[in-house]
């Protein structure tokens, strides 16, 4: 096998690695080319694959790898590498190691479907025997390997993912007490013609066909691509980098198939297809149906290959004529014995030589097989001129499920299979006992069915709110799983007249139960990237909480593949929708729903064992009861908090642009301070009365946050250019300026760069009361005072507000803005969280 040569590079803990990219030009299409594990630049096919090496941060970085441990780069200089002979042979040479949980974030210039092509051969580094790493692999949201493992040989991982983001995020997750590995990378935009957006369903002969299924939101597996004629296609010669397995090898009976080849043949030109789906290398063979001497043979010819069970698979067929096939031809194509269509190439084609065309299908696995057919066969022989068949190329594509995984779980599979014999024993074990007992059921249910009836009626004529005969009261304002039927009737069938908002997850309808109860419906849309994962954590999360500053959940329903969830009404609408409409907020009003909506997020982080993060707040997400007070909504990206003895949370980035805390961004670690840097937005989002990111105003002011510290460093004391401009005939009292002052500090202190400077949800709710303080002292006395003290405020100052959970009795000093802007009040505070979780 040859000597083994090694390099061994071991970096400090807790590093951030930004990598610069492929050559230049590659950026644009996205195709980012990573060596791992190579200190040089590699050269595969005129394509540069880059050194996978510690650079400087810059802005021109495409991709960056974080992780928490050691950083290993290994290598292997075994010559020959004990592969099968390849063009991309280098890459396998070295591979990065990696201990912890790792993330490899790229940029993404163009949304859309991407390639991602994983590289692994394992070998033998100092202690790291790289066949015996177990671990796990996921692309966003998205589980592509689970508990994987390979033991020899060389093995290229393919998936397509629609990216919608502007990042794109690769974990390797090591199993318990192993480690992780990678030999190499690539990401490479798709074009978008390449994969469709709808593709009809194929179904058993007698089921209900015809139907089509979005692609836009699955990922997809490369299970086979495969080149007909019995030859190979290197990527060298695909313009997206594809492989194309000759089919010889998938083949039934070899004496039923012909291999042709007629590359000159492929006219491009003659239809609106491109290379990007298939290279003129495919289309230019072909396996053809061998008809033998006799011209009425009915015959077919079928490929055979293995695939996860339980999945659906995207399907396509590559047609092209390159051996003038007679007029008139037509074939069919099978799926697993199933009719995916009966080809007619000519009127396809509009009868011109050479012209290629494709056919995309969907389809699933029958019962629990491992086996997937491909067959092309002769039509009726009476209706078509001659017994022809043909096929040029084929891929198969598995989708990802409903959990968003492409992972098939056997052992769930078996448990499942076990579950299923179990039940079935004891089914046909109990089914006697079972009979006798329904017998004697009925007979005692009829003597009480009049009286049981008779009983109900009075009950529902009292309680009046009763649906169903189940046990859903509204008045008692908990969670309770409602009938669809119930749901359906208080929105008048989810009219388009009650619609009073919409999200990521779907429409919010105005609803109004039996017994009067108005209340706010959220319903799923299908077309939603929010899906059961979100609507699981959101009915979690709120029926484990009540606080007047969060808005309540009354009950929920999933029947009939519905995803609803019930909240109370509040009636006011959204903080944004005020923001930007009329009338304008006062400023008191304003500071009295930042106050509100900061208790009900220092709640959630403070008011259990656990904290929990909200990891979606922005004005959209506070609405406003009938006397607008604040309350948090909306928790379907919500997170349980770090454990007591960790700092943050480890997870993929979600959150609403503009909002986003961008140490979180960068680094995919969690914590309370994410949401205070929300909340910090939402802060200058209230004092400028103007959206985070707004496309129609000067360029120099379309992003808040950019303009917002850019007056800070040239202008900071003309807060007037700044404020809401209806707010300005207010402004000019000194004592609201000290407020609005005030306001400023804290909300500049919450977006912080790092997120251990920011305070805590606790100390900006002291602040923000402070500032209304200011504000009210201002009402009461309706004098100028000086505008760098607090002039008219006495020194020692009783606080009353009795909903702030502070006793009457409570003192404490109040000196100028400036005396008090370092000081944490977590220990002031803590009587008036006390009285929060209480109530």
């Amino acid at each position: 096998m040859g000597s083994w040569d090694y390099k061994f590079l071991v970096g400090v803990s807790s590093v951030v690695l930004w990598l610069i990219c492929v050559s230049s030009g590659d950026d644009d299409n996205n195709m980012i080319l990573i060596d791992c594990g190579s200190p040089n630049d590699t050269r595969v096919g005129g394509r540069l694959f880059q050194a996978d090496i510690h650079h400087a941060i810059s802005s021109s970085s495409s991709y960056f790898l974080s992780t928490s441990s050691q950083f290993i780069l290994a290598k292997t200089n075994s010559t020959p590498l004990p592969i099968p002979s390849s063009f991309d042979s280098e890459l396998y040479r070295t591979a990065r190691i990696l201990t912890t949980v790792s993330h490899y974030t790229f940029k993404i210039n163009r949304r859309g479907r991407h390639w991602i092509r994983l590289y692994f051969f394992p070998f033998t580094f100092g202690s790291f025997n790289l066949s015996t790493a177990i671990f796990s692999v996921s692309a966003q949201t998205t589980s592509l390997l689970k508990d994987f493992q390979i033991h020899t040989g060389s093995l290229l991982k393919e998936y397509s993912l629609n990216i919608t983001t502007a990042q794109l995020v690769l974990t390797f997750t090591p199993s318990f007490n192993s480690f992780a590995f990678i030999n190499a990378i690539q990401v490479l935009s798709i074009p978008d013609k390449v994969v469709a957006e709808h593709v009809s369903i194929v179904r058993p002969q007698g089921g209900d066909g015809g139907d089509d299924k979005n692609l836009w939101t699955k990922a997809l597996e490369t299970v086979a691509r495969v080149n007909m004629g019995n030859q190979s296609v290197s990527p060298l010669n695909d313009s997206l980098w594809r492989l194309w397995v000759s089919d010889g090898t998938y083949v039934i009976h070899n004496n039923l198939a012909d291999f042709v080849s007629n590359v000159t043949a492929v006219n491009f030109s003659e239809t609106n297809i491109s290379q990007d789906i298939a290279p003129p290398k495919v289309y230019g063979t072909a396996t053809r149906l061998s008809t033998g001497s006799d011209p009425r043979t009915n015959a077919n010819v079928t490929w055979r290959f293995d695939v996860d069970p339980g999945f659906d698979y995207l399907v396509r067929f590559h047609f092209c004529d390159i051996v003038n096939l007679p007029a008139n031809t037509l074939f069919n194509v099978y799926v697993n014995s199933w009719l995916v269509s009966t080809v007619d190439l000519g009127k396809e084609t509009s009868n011109k030589f050479g012209a290629p065309h494709y056919m995309d299908a969907i389809t699933r696995t029958s019962g629990g097989s491992r086996g997937f057919n491909v067959t092309v066969g002769t039509f009726s022989i009476s209706e078509a001129s001659s017994p022809e068949a043909i096929l040029n190329g084929l891929e198969i594509m598995k989708m990802s499920n409903s959990k968003d995984s492409l992972v098939f779980d056997s052992v769930s599979e078996r448990s499942t299979k076990t579950k299923v014999g179990i039940i079935v024993g004891i089914a046909t074990g109990s089914l006697v006992g079972f009979i006798a007992i329904m017998v004697m059921a009925l007979f005692l249910l009829c003597r009480r069915r009049r009286r049981n009836n008779l009983h109900v009626g009075m009950r529902e004529e009292e309680a009046g709110n009763t649906y169903n005969r189940t046990a859903i009261f509204s008045s008692s304002k908990i969670g309770y799983r409602f009938p669809f039927a119930v749901i359906q009737e208080a929105t008048n069938h989810f009219s388009e007249d009650l619609v009073i908002g919409s999200g990521g997850f779907g429409k919010v309808y105005k609803g109004v139960l039996k017994d009067e109860t108005k209340v706010a419906v959220k319903r799923g849309s299908t077309q939603s990237q929010q899906g059961l994962a979100e609507f699981r954590t959101e009915i979690e999360m709120l029926s484990q909480f009540r606080h007047r500053h969060l808005v309540s959940l009354i009950g929920y329903c999933n029947e009939q593949n519905e995803r609803i969830i019930i909240y109370e009404y509040m009636e006011k609408g959204s903080l944004k929708s005020h923001l930007f409409g009329s009338p304008c907020l006062s400023w008191k009003q304003r500071l009295e729903i930042c106050i509100g909506a900061a208790r009900g997020l220092h709640y959630l982080h403070t008011g259990s064992a656990k904290s929990i993060i909200h990891r979606d707040l922005k004005s959209a997400n506070i609405l406003l009861d009938a006397n607008l007070m604040a309350k948090v909504a909306d928790f379907g990206l919500s997170k349980t908090g770090p454990e007591i003895d960790k700092t943050h949370v480890s997870t993929a980035v979600k959150g609403s642009f503009g909002y986003l805390d961008p140490e979180y961004l960068i680094m995919q670690q969690l914590t309370e301070k994410s949401d205070v840097y929300s909340f910090g937005v939402v802060m200058f989002e209230v004092l400028c009365g103007r959206p985070v990111i707004a496309p129609s105003l000067p360029r120099e002011k379309v992003n808040m946050l950019e303009w917002v510290m850019k007056w800070q460093q040239e202008k900071s004391t003309l807060i007037e250019e700044i404020i809401d401009p209806r707010l300005l005939a207010v402004s000019s009292n000194h004592t609201k300026l000290e407020s609005l002052w005030k306001f400023v500090e804290i909300a500049k202190k919450c977006l912080a760069e790092n997120g251990i400077n920011r305070p805590s949800m606790g100390d900006v709710l002291w602040h923000l009361e402070y500032a209304l303080r200011l504000e009210a002292v201002d009402e009461k006395s309706n004098h100028v005072g000086d505008v760098s003290s607090v002039g008219d405020v006495p020194s020692s100052q009783m606080y009353h507000r009795s909903d702030t959970g502070l006793s009457s009795s409570m003192e404490y000093s109040m000196g100028s803005v400036a005396d008090l802007s370092g000081v944490s009040m977590s220990k002031v505070f803590a009587r008036m969280v006390k009285e929060d979780m209480q109530q």
